[in-house]
């Protein structure tokens, strides 16, 4: 099927637009869900990525059964997510924002999950992928131009998600002061980071060379950076400086948040600087860190006076 686009209140939406175009033109009444989905995540200031994944999933539902999800029974949900775990590993994320889309469309229309006998979602722990120090100055190195070392030095050098560096604008930099200041980023939340002299010298001499419309990275349109695009631009020096591990963009903000942590600034400043609504969120990083220097000794010892 032939890609299209479809618009709502003015956003232009690629990605997932055909399942949900098919569930809007096929299914009576996905159209006015889709609406609402759209309406209660910008209220509630989730991200774009939570309507493209809960309406995409929310459509496949409705397509399998020719239904609108909320009016399914109990057993035809179970029997669908239960042909989507036949899946295999593979089809994990599908399953889980399937359950998700499922849970937030409840929420929104004031319907209780246990109607739907939702399963409890507990995936597997992982813990975050962690570049050393020579591996990010390869990356760096690996740059010919000085926007992709721009992006990936402040992905690294300040943490930011990929989207929080889609919609940078040169106004966002603080030059003389040394900071960025984020806005509106995952929970419609501000903070500022500081920016170091590397970054600070090398977004002057970019603003000097470079024309923008109005962010900061833009594309030939002189629109926003897409995250796939950002995305690209690490992948791309991660393969030509020969660096094994899975690289992405949230690779470098995790390396922040350790090597940060590594130096021994605290994990409360570190949190802020990440913009974590939750102090355990930001503890994942004591799992990676290398452990501060210090004198081991046993706790036997230390009874008797012997340390």
């Amino acid at each position: 099927m032939q890609k299209q686009e479809i618009i709502k209140s003015g956003t232009t939406v690629k990605d997932y637009v055909p399942i949900v175009q098919q569930a809007c033109d096929t299914v009576q009444g996905f159209p006015e869900l889709y609406k609402e989905l759209e309406r209660s995540i910008s209220i509630n200031g989730k991200s774009k990525s939570a309507l493209v994944n809960y309406s995409r999933q929310l459509a496949h539902l409705a397509l399998h059964y020719n239904c609108m999800p909320l009016d399914l029974a109990p057993d035809q949900v179970m029997d669908y997510l239960y042909l989507v775990k036949s899946r295999g590993t593979e089809s994990a994320s599908f399953f889980n924002f399937t359950v998700h889309g499922m849970r937030y469309a409840c929420k929104m229309r004031g319907l209780e999950y246990s109607q739907f006998l939702l399963p409890g979602l507990k995936g597997p722990r992982k813990l975050p992928i962690v570049l050393n120090g020579s591996e990010v100055k390869a990356l760096l190195r690996a740059c010919n131009l000085l926007k992709h070392r721009l992006i990936i030095g402040l992905c690294y050098g300040c943490g930011l998600r990929s989207s929080e560096v889609q919609y940078l604008q040169p106004s966002h930099a603080d030059l003389e002061r040394g900071m960025l200041h984020v806005h509106q980023g995952k929970g419609s939340k501000d903070r500022c980071i500081p920016l170091g002299k590397l970054l600070c010298r090398g977004i002057g001499q970019y603003l000097v060379e470079e024309v923008h419309v109005k962010y900061l990275f833009e594309n030939k349109a002189g629109e926003a950076m897409t995250g796939a695009g950002i995305l690209w631009v690490v992948k791309q020096a991660a393969k030509k400086a020969g660096i094994i591990k899975d690289v992405h963009t949230h690779t470098l903000r995790h390396s922040f948040a350790t090597h940060l942590l590594e130096q021994g600034i605290n994990i409360l400043v570190i949190k802020e600087l990440l913009g974590h609504e939750q102090i355990e969120t930001t503890m994942t990083y004591l799992h990676v860190a290398k452990p501060m220097p210090c004198n081991l000794f046993s706790p036997l010892d230390s009874l008797y006076g012997l340390t």
